[in-house]
């Protein structure tokens, strides 16, 4: 699933595409990317046509398009969301859920969701901030982002960091991966109690998260397959600089010892055994089968 870095690379990318251009016409292929749209397809094409963009913002993970008149589309790309720039003429690249065309011509914008996960949605007064994602923390990179506050909340959390790390209300646009890659930075355990960090510790790991993200912006963020591209269908790098995340059985870049990967929430985590201890007491989780199987009796 896209995080911080990958949708700010889309952000950026709609931003100087689209910013200033007015709609004239939406089709929606497929009803499912406009679910949460309530008032169903027809109405999401009515309402939208006529409408000029505003720049394209973004809170964490989340990113929304706003219009000139105050209202916005909240766009949640899921697992295989994209959106792509093509002209009229251009072949349907597959999977293409909704087009839009613009009053100056070409390009025109596709949502493309092979999994659809994802969707679009009229945000009625959501120009500045959706009501739907206005419990969204703040993310390392938005100006009014306070580390000292971010760093107590956390710090009051009774659970284990990489948990806090992932709670989208705390701080925003951290995943399983940059989650897993910060911890690396800041030589902690992601099963490590919140409650035995210290605050300089803390801020390190968020740190840590922020700097690890913003080189993955510069890189255009982590593909691991064709379901994350930019609007113009470009692939991200970051994934050739990642410590850890998987790089199972892989030498350690700072130490040399192998990667290990280890169940954690339904997925996985990984970390260097060296660099970063596991603390006293830690069991590593079975997966959900290994737990299945020891509470039913089957093998």
């Amino acid at each position: 699933m896209p995080e911080l870095p990958e949708v700010e690379v889309v952000r950026r990318g709609l931003a100087s595409s689209v910013t200033g251009r007015q709609i004239v016409g939406v089709r929606v292929l497929h009803p499912r990317p406009v679910r949460r749209h309530l008032t169903g397809p027809a109405d999401f094409e009515l309402q939208i046509a006529g409408r000029t963009f505003a720049e394209p913002r973004r809170r964490g993970k989340y990113l929304w398009l706003p219009f000139t008149d105050g209202d916005a589309i909240l766009a949640h790309l899921g697992m295989s969301g994209q959106f792509r720039l093509a002209d009229a003429d251009a072949p349907l690249a597959p999977n293409t859920r909704i087009i839009f065309a613009f009053a100056d011509g070409e390009p025109g914008l596709r949502f493309v969701d092979q999994r659809m996960f994802g969707g679009l949605s009229v945000s009625e007064g959501g120009a500045e901030l959706p009501q739907e994602i206005a419990h969204i923390g703040l993310d390392p990179f938005d100006p009014e982002f306070d580390l000292a506050d971010a760093v107590a909340r956390l710090r009051r959390k009774n659970t284990a960091i990489k948990r806090a790390l992932l709670d989208q209300q705390l701080v925003s646009g951290i995943g399983n991966i940059y989650a897993d890659e910060a911890l690396w930075v800041a030589r902690v355990h992601y099963a490590r109690p919140v409650k035995t960090l210290s605050r300089a510790q803390a801020a390190g790991v968020i740190t840590a998260a922020a700097s690890v993200m913003s080189k993955a912006l510069d890189n255009g963020g982590t593909s691991f397959d064709a379901l994350y591209i930019n609007v113009n269908g470009s692939s991200g790098y970051f994934d050739r600089s990642l410590a850890v995340y998987g790089r199972e059985g892989e030498p350690c870049p700072r130490c040399g010892t192998p990667i290990r990967r280890e169940p954690f929430m339904n997925r996985s985590s990984y970390r260097c055994p060296r660099c970063q201890r596991a603390p006293r007491g830690f069991k590593v989780q079975g997966t959900m089968r290994e737990r299945l199987s020891k509470k039913v009796g089957i093998s």
